[in-house]
């Protein structure tokens, strides 16, 4: 679709949105949110008809693109058969979104409870861990983000937990395997992956291994980093979980659905959680959903006991209409294998030669498309091209890249002192070269700012 210009209409939106709306994460009278105006495949466009490839795949979540036909026909199909119908009964775009989850989620996670989003999800998770254990106590890790919600922002290791942080949500956090930026002054993948799984082993010895009912960890973390765990990480977390009694919970709300490559990251390592939270990419965001996926053993705890918990709108019609349109989708146009292509053959290498180029780059790591550049004033020091949580004047170096790459058309996901890479999953390859293309130019910005 070619974009058309109407800087009225924009004007009006924007007046609008200044004066009634109320934006997420943000110092309300900072702030100045583009209009857009429409989006289509990797694309999205404002109303001065400038037109943006989109490397956040929005919230990282529309991972087969904006406007997927397929999916638009299901909702509208799902709207004139049947809008809506509450959770207790049998319905079968809810029934049919449950069963072609649990055949792609591994093991035995055949329990599909639906949520409206990925926050909820995690706090079900760890509802269901509680009960299931009969103990208080969370651990999670540093470096993590499992949404915005009480327990889950509680639950966040990042500075978006601060503000809401008591003290009191029976959360603990621990350092998980991260050799750019070790806590245990590893040298190897292989000493860092040892190291932390000794520290989260003395951690929890150290809380009380009776108190713990959960680890809960995002299989790659997100917008903490796309940190990669190393070999055999995921592995030892679930035997020291299984040697204590401990719900191992992993958290795909971004890595789930073909980000990675895989239907799930947990397939990159072999490993069964007991639970698995999911959202974003089940139905690319087209009707909010989430839910978790939960293994025979923690479902038999509620065979006869109820659960209790629930939503509204758990299993909305057209959410799960979409979920089974954007799955059958995925399988029919093998969305999922061509991520992992692209990952390996285009986006892999490529930025791995703007590694070698950009002396503000320390650090490239991802797959499929879910990948993060480490960005630093000093390679040798691995001094962060930003300061932690920087804001205002010290997050300058970081703001001049953004803006160098909206101006040559591509709109970057950053956090802190990373650019993610993280498209749809059905991008093609000549558009996923014009966006490196123009990621290469930003970066020029960059290296302004390095020693």
């Amino acid at each position: 679709m070619t974009p058309q210009p109407n800087p009225q209409a924009g004007a009006a939106v924007k007046a609008a949105d200044r004066a009634h709306v109320f934006h997420s994460w943000s110092a309300q009278e900072l702030i100045d949110p583009l209009a857009v105006a429409g989006a289509e495949g990797s694309y999205f466009w404002d109303y001065e008809g400038r037109r943006y490839l989109d490397l956040a795949s929005g919230l990282v979540y529309t991972n087969i693109g904006y406007q997927h036909p397929k999916v638009v026909a299901a909702i509208q199909e799902q709207a004139a058969r049947m809008t809506t119908f509450a959770p207790a009964f049998a319905v079968e775009a809810r029934s049919e979104a449950a069963r072609l989850i649990a055949e792609r989620t591994p093991g035995d996670l055949d329990k599909i409870f639906f949520t409206n989003g990925g926050a909820d999800a995690v706090e079900h998770a760890v509802r269901m861990s509680r009960l299931h254990t009969g103990r208080p106590k969370v651990l999670s890790v540093y470096r993590s983000y499992h949404g915005g919600t009480q327990q889950a922002i509680n639950l966040t290791g990042d500075p978006r937990r601060w503000a809401s942080d008591s003290g009191a949500a029976g959360t603990v956090h621990f350092w998980a395997p991260f050799l750019y930026r070790s806590r245990f002054y590893a040298e190897t993948e292989e000493q860092e992956c040892a190291r932390a799984l000794e520290h989260l082993e003395t951690t929890i010895a150290f809380e009380g291994p009776g108190t713990v009912a959960a680890v809960v960890l995002e299989t790659i973390p997100g917008t903490a980093g796309i940190m990669t765990p190393p070999a055999g990480y995921l592995a030892g977390v679930r035997e020291i979980c299984d040697k204590y009694g401990i719900v191992f919970v992993l958290d795909e709300v971004m890595a789930g659905f073909g980000r990675t490559g895989t239907w799930f990251a947990a397939d990159l390592y072999d490993v069964v959680p007991d639970l698995m939270t999911f959202a974003k990419g089940v139905n690319s965001g087209y009707v909010p959903l989430g839910g978790v996926a939960i293994s025979a053993r923690i479902a038999e705890t509620f065979a006869e006991r109820p659960y209790p918990g629930g939503l509204t709108y758990s299993g909305h019609p057209l959410a799960c209409a979409a979920a089974v349109a954007t799955i059958n989708v995925m399988a029919e146009e093998g969305i999922v294998e061509h991520a992992a292509r692209l990952g390996a053959e285009v986006v892999g290498p490529a930025l791995r030669e703007l590694a070698e180029r950009h002396p503000s780059v320390g650090e490239v790591r991802g797959t499929g498309m879910f990948w993060a550049l480490e960005l630093v004033r000093n390679r040798e020091t691995r001094e962060p091209l930003v300061p932690y949580n920087a804001t205002g004047q010290a997050a300058t170096p970081m703001s001049a890249f953004a803006a160098s790459a909206k101006a040559h058309g591509v709109w970057p996901f950053v956090n802190m002192n990373r650019t993610h890479v993280v498209p749809p999953c059905n991008i093609s390859e000549a558009e996923l070269k014009e966006g490196l293309a123009a990621l290469d130019t930003a970066l020029s910005v960059a290296d302004e700012y390095t020693e």
